[in-house]
This record gives structure tokens, sequence and C-alpha cells, in this order.
């Protein structure tokens, strides 16, 4: 039935397995993705969208790396949203809503014509294990496969278990089984587990909700898309979502289920992501707010299914269908299905290295949600690094490793294996301390070149990836080597109210001006001229603009983490015995015993590792 041994098993065919099954497959090696049901690859178990505020840069990062997501998600959104424009380039973040079903197919058929790519839908139950390395998996029929490593995205199907008001069963997400006996088999091998806990809301039908009373969220006017290469299109026509509120009426009647909700009497006792809470814990924990903001999106071009976003809930069916009902155009609302909460197993992910292996097993490696983060990015991100490199240990290769200077995925690894979670952990702008380096409009000129040396990211991405930087680069020099006239700028920075100038000067120090945009310069012949000579598009322009404006910012930030990668660069090795450094203290001893930082700079960033810690250390190593 299979090959004698693969070299990467993927076991979960969520957004964390399709991804990491892609690279590895892309990279050469022969991969199986086991999942327990081949109908769901993909699929989009909470909301209809892919990016928003960091998670957009998530998507544009991978892209940029070679992978999937974004193309995924660019041919099969039904609106585009480009968040934050209003703030600097740093935050603004692209999101799509999408088309759920598409979206979930259009994934099998890019990976079904993935070569190297082989499948099987069963649920795996054990791993098989030899002298510490990783040798395969077993599966519930009882049936081994053979594999040099094996990556696990089990998202919240790991004992799963789904409440509803009062009611419980087992399950993974709504109308699937839980899978069970690999966290038992990780504990005896000495892993830790935890439980954490996620919310749906309901799914109700759009032929009964009344959008007059609600308000209109269209998409933008001229959309962007998510990937950098020609296959996909900006949108053409886009559907909108609308926005109603909660009101102290609806709060009375969920107030009224408190008693039998899992929440609130016990039966949920694991945490919650705390940035996506539940409308009870809302309105719990927000008791003075009197509404809250409830997002109409719809699932798809033609289905007349909706997702409630902002109403996720385990109270009882009929509180959720009483209280949903008294909320401006729901009067009439009919359910698809109620919203749910979900318990599942996760383990922390301090136990990882920086590649996502296992410290435990050789071989092993962990990706999603079973690291305790939250949203389809997070776990996309993850499951590509881990397909990575897992594929590069198979191919006896050095390990591909992202720092926190280079993309928004290094932030997401390097808080996890060096701080842990004990919440379900969401990517925002404000935990990358580079954000300026990190936007979502450069990330293939940061990771595209990376992708390419270890054999992932195509030629022609590369090409495109050059064409571009070049072209960007020279507008930007333009600007830096062309001087204007007063008689030519002064008009238009009179007509915006920005200093005149008495001679001419450097078009660069005009441009850097914040009222002067590159709309304004567009009216100087040699501007116009320059941007039709040479056929710069959109993407570009975007580009230098920013480049020009930000120009001092960006340099403060690289001459920031240059200094941080000098201790990148020292090295501790793996089995160094910190309890011989007396003058250390015991949290730091304990802390660093435990998550083994591979260098100085993932120390420093250790909980309750102090900065007199890592000058002992320094020391101790001879810098």
């Amino acid at each position: 039935m299979f090959e004698k041994e693969y070299d990467v098993i993927v076991v979960g065919g969520g957004h964390a397995g399709s991804e990491a099954a892609a690279a590895a497959a892309n990279l050469g090696c022969k991969t199986l993705l086991i999942t327990m049901n081949l109908q769901n690859i993909a699929q989009m178990s909470c909301n209809p969208a892919m990016g928003g505020i960091a998670k957009g840069q998530i998507v544009r990062e991978i892209d940029a790396l070679g992978g999937y997501s974004g193309i995924v998600s660019d041919r099969t959104a039904i609106q585009f949203k480009m968040l934050n424009k209003s703030k600097g380039p740093a935050m603004w973040s692209p999101r799509v809503q999408s088309d759920r079903m598409r979206f979930a197919e259009e994934w099998r058929l890019l990976l079904e014509q993935t070569a190297n790519l082989d499948f099987y839908q069963e649920m795996v139950s054990g791993l098989l294990i030899e002298k510490n390395k990783i040798a395969g998996v077993r599966t519930s029929l009882g049936i081994e496969v053979k594999s040099k490593s094996v990556v696990l995205t089990n998202g919240t199907f790991l004992n799963g278990l789904i409440h509803i008001g009062e009611k419980q069963f087992g399950g993974g997400r709504a109308g699937e089984r839980a899978a069970t006996g690999i966290t038992e088999e990780l504990i005896d091998l000495g892993f830790e587990a935890g439980r954490m806990k996620t919310g749906t809301p309901p799914r109700v039908d759009g032929r009964s909700l009344d959008f007059s009373k609600m308000v209109e969220q269209p998409g933008d006017e001229t959309p962007d898309k998510f990937s950098y290469t020609n296959l996909t299109q900006p949108l053409g026509k886009q559907r909108s979502c609308h926005m109603t509120y909660t009101s102290p009426i609806v709060h009375e009647l969920l107030r009224e289920g408190f008693d039998r909700s899992p929440m609130f009497n016990g039966r949920i006792q694991s945490i919650g992501p705390r940035y996506c809470p539940s409308i009870e814990d809302k309105i719990n924990r927000f008791a003075d707010k009197d509404r809250h903001q409830i997002f109409v999106e719809p699932e798809g071009w033609d289905t007349v299914e909706y997702y409630v976003n902002g109403f996720s809930t385990s109270l009882p069916e009929d509180v959720q269908f009483k209280a949903l009902r008294s909320v401006a155009g729901f009067e009439n609302v009919k359910f698809f299905r109620p919203g749910y909460a979900i318990e599942y197993d996760y383990f922390p992910p301090t136990q990882l290295a920086h590649t996502l292996e296992t410290k435990i097993v050789d071989g092993l490696y962990f990706a999603g949600q079973i690291n305790g983060t939250t949203g389809y990015e997070e776990a996309a991100s993850q499951g590509m690094i881990a397909g990575i490199n897992a594929a590069l240990k198979v191919k006896e290769k050095d390990p591909f490793i992202l720092q926190r200077n280079e993309a928004y995925i290094g932030v997401l690894i390097d808080d996890l294996i060096t701080k842990g979670t004990e919440e379900p952990y969401r990517m925002f702008t404000s935990r990358a301390e580079y954000r300026t380096l990190l936007r979502q409009d450069n990330a293939d000129f940061r990771l595209t070149p990376k992708s390419y040396e270890i054999g992932l990211a195509s030629s022609d991405r590369m090409k495109r990836m050059e064409e571009k930087k070049s072209k960007s680069d020279a507008f930007y020099q333009f600007f830096k080597e062309t001087s204007v006239q007063p008689e030519d700028i002064n008009p238009i920075l009179e007509a915006k109210n920005s200093a005149p100038v008495s001679q001419s000067g450097k078009m660069f120090k005009i441009f850097a001006r914040p009222q002067i945009s590159l709309d304004d310069l567009k009216e100087i012949d040699q501007v116009s001229d320059y941007i039709d000579t040479h056929a710069l598009d959109n993407e570009i322009l975007e580009q230098t603009e920013i480049q020009v404006k930000y120009a001092g910012y960006i340099e403060k930030e690289k001459n920031n983490a240059d200094k941080l990668n000098r201790l990148e660069d020292v090295k501790i090795p793996k089995d160094f015995d910190y309890s011989k450094l007396k003058s250390l203290s015991f949290e730091a001893k304990e802390k660093m015993s435990k998550i083994k930082p591979a260098t100085v700079s993932q120390a420093s960033r250790i909980s309750g590792v102090s900065p007199s810690d890592i000058s002992v250390l320094l020391v101790y190593m001879g810098r």
C-alpha cells in the first residue's frame, strides 16, 4: 500500500499539515499526508477569512517562501481589504474574506498536483520510535508506515471535547471524531502536555436576515492580492460583509444561561484565546459596555450560510437562539448550527527547537495548534517551517531558521519556543520589535532569496523578485540623484501647506516630507516620464514611497537588529551545564536548563533571565 519508507510523514490535513506536506514534497522528499478525512483538507474550521492584523504579513511571508496559502486565498477570495491604512505602512495588513468550500477544494487540487506527495485517509494512533528517533507511524487499523521524519499537525483533534451548554461529546470539530492515542504515547515518552480551549459562533441562514438594519462593510475600491506570483489576479467583483451590534437586552438574555454555561459552571477549566473571547466572556469581563460589534460574514459566493463573527459561544443552543434573535437584523434568524467550545490537548512549545523539531524525539516535529497557537495563518507558517526542516534533515542539510528581524514567522516561533504559552497564542504587530522591517509589502525581498537558496522558491519567483527589486532600487536612486527647481516644486508645496524652497535641491528631501506623496510628485514631468518609461506598476511605486518616507526608521531598525544578531552568533552547547555558573540566578538556571537556548540571544529573551544573568553567561564563554 505504501512506499517502503517515506522521507516525511505529515499527520493532519489542516492549514499546518497542508503547508508542511507541500514544502517537504516540493523540496524533493517522498512525502505522505495522513488525515482523518481527505474531504476536509485545509478546512476553515472557524471564520471564512485569511489574513488580518499581522496575520496578513504572515500569509505574504508564506507566499514569498513558496507556500500555497497566498495563492489559495487569492483564488477563492470574495472580498479584499487592506487594514490599518490610516496608520504607517508597518501596520498595513491585508485580509480576504474567503469562499469556504472553494478554499478547501483549491487546496486539495493544488496538493494533488504536487509531485512526491501521497495521501492516505485514516487516524494515526501512535508513533514508531527506535532509540529516541522517529521511525514512522501506526494507524488505527494497526498499519505501520515507515518514515525518516514525522510532522504532527493535529489541530484541535487530540482528545477533543466539544461543549454546547451542559452537553459535551468527543470531537475534533463539529461532525468529526477526536483523535486518540498520540497524547498518551507522547506523555509516556516524557513530553509535558496541557489543555486549551477555543470556540466558534453559530452559522446562520442569510435568507432569514434583514441586512437593511445592518451597516454594510464593502471591500476596497481597488483590491490588491496576497501572492507575489502571476498565478492570481485581484478581484474584479466582491461580496460585502455587514455589521450590527448586541444590546443590553441581548446581554440579559445571555446571562440567563450563565448557570448552564460550561465556562462558568466549571466544566471547562482550560484557557481560551484572550483576543478572541466568547460573547459570554465579553459581557462578563466588560460589564460596563452595553453593546459589542457583530460582523456578519458570507461563507462564499453562492451559499446562503453566514458566519456570525463576534458571537462565539458555548451557551446552550436555546439561549444562543433566543439572544441572537434580539440582535438587530436577526429577528427571524434560522440556525444552520449552534456555536460551541472545544477543549483539546497541546504540548508546551518550549519542548521544541527553532526548527520545530522536538528535543525528546529525533526527527519528530510539531506544528500548529498542538503548539498552543490559534489561527490559520500561525498554523500554516509553522507547518511550512516544520515541513522544510523535516526535509532538510532527511537530506542532511543545514536547518532553515528565520530570525526575529527577518520575518513575523521568526518572531512567532521564537516567542513560542523561548517564552512558551499558557493560552492560545495569536500574532500581533506589537509582538515584533522590528516591524518597520517586517512589512507586508517587502516579504518577497526578505524571504524569497532564502527560500530559493534551499531549493523551495522557484526560479520564476526569484526572477520576478529580482526584477521588482531592481526597478524599486533604481527608482529610489532616481530621487536621490535628481534635482528639482523651485518653480517646479513650490506650487505643489504651497498647495500642501509645506514650506517652499528657495533653491534647487534633490527630490529625495522633498519626497521625504510627510505632506508630500508620490501622487503629488507625479505632477513633475521628470517623475511621470520616469514612471512611464520604466513601466513601473503600483507594487513598485508603493515599495519605493515607503523606502523614501521611512528611510531613517528603517536604517535605525537595521542597526538595532545587527547588534542583536551579534548575540545570535554566540552559540550555547546543547549539553551546557548551567548549574556550574554560581553567579547565575536560581530562576535563570532553572529556565535555561529546561528550555536549552541555542544562542545567548535566545537566552536573553527567556522570561526570568535578567541582563546580569546574560553578562555572567557571556563572561564564562569568553565574550
